[in-house]
């Protein structure tokens, strides 16, 4: 049985992908660059299939996308309470998640650790069985209708006209309309339980604070460097302008927090074991 994230930060409520959305920018970023799944956590198995898709083929001009080695991947890669990971559904994941940094390293110019990667894969789908579990173990269900919404709510966020779209993207992939609809069914019940965790919503000064931090780190443009469409320097949007969007994101990072602590206590107690 697949335990993948089926979706990115896009989707709400996402594991490791929402506390990465979440996140203060870096130093150097804008506050625009606040959305980027770990992830990894990002979800991920359909709407990260198109995006690789694009990429691959940008880099079939310049020479064909790197390939991780998952040679020496086992039948099992973990046990979480007597639930088995498999080496295919992690394999699949883990390619995934490397494709992302491959993507991310043209712009950084840092090579892939795949030794991380593939740690922060297996970190990323242990959680997710963790929280399944508890989602089930609490009589959390997903309905017909919830796995519906959730695929037409990832075709639209993909750029697909329609779910069929969406299912076409998978089963370029590698996987069917069933695989796709499971983990679905999956992230419905993993959303479930982080939207039951309770978060304070974000005062007006944390609101402000975080605008201060996101404009203080703005990159200044390049000495000589065209500095807008009519020579202007681009405006800084006003406090009030970009409230709404900056409670969003800080919601979203207290909701990360609040289910990465949630797993914690669940693998505290939990059975697990590894065998990469």
């Amino acid at each position: 049985m697949s335990k993948k994230l089926l979706t990115s930060c896009a989707l709400a409520g996402v594991l490791f992908a929402v506390a990465a959305c979440g996140d203060a920018p870096e130093e150097g970023a804008d506050a625009d660059t606040t959305a980027e799944a770990e992830q990894g956590a990002e979800e991920q198995g359909a709407e990260q299939g198109a995006e690789e898709q694009g990429a691959e083929g940008e880099a079939g001009a310049e020479g064909e996308m790197p390939e991780p080695d998952t040679s020496d991947i086992p039948d099992v890669v973990a046990e979480v309470n007597g639930e088995e990971i498999s080496g295919e559904d992690f394999a699949a994941f883990y390619e995934s998640q490397f494709q992302q940094a491959v993507m991310q390293s043209q712009m950084s110019g840092e090579e892939p650790d795949e030794d991380a990667i593939k740690e922060q894969s297996l970190e990323s789908m242990i959680g997710n069985e963790l929280l399944i579990q508890d989602a089930e173990d609490a009589g959390y269900e997903a309905s017909e209708d919830d796995v519906e919404s959730l695929l037409e709510d990832t075709a639209e966020q993909s750029g697909m006209e329609s779910v069929d779209d969406l299912i076409a993207a998978y089963e370029e992939q590698g996987m069917d309309e069933e695989q796709l609809r499971e983990d679905a069914q999956n992230q419905v019940l993993i959303d479930q339980v982080i939207e039951d965790i309770d978060v304070e919503e974000p005062s007006e000064e944390e609101l402000r604070d975080y605008y201060d931090q996101s404009v203080g780190q703005q990159a200044p443009p390049e000495e000589g460097a065209e500095e807008g469409a009519e020579g202007e320097a681009p405006e800084t949007p006003e406090f009030e302008d970009v409230k709404d969007e900056l409670e969003d994101q800080l919601t979203s990072q207290k909701q990360g927090e609040a289910a990465q602590a949630h797993v914690d206590e669940l693998r505290e107690d939990a059975d697990v074991e590894t065998h990469l």
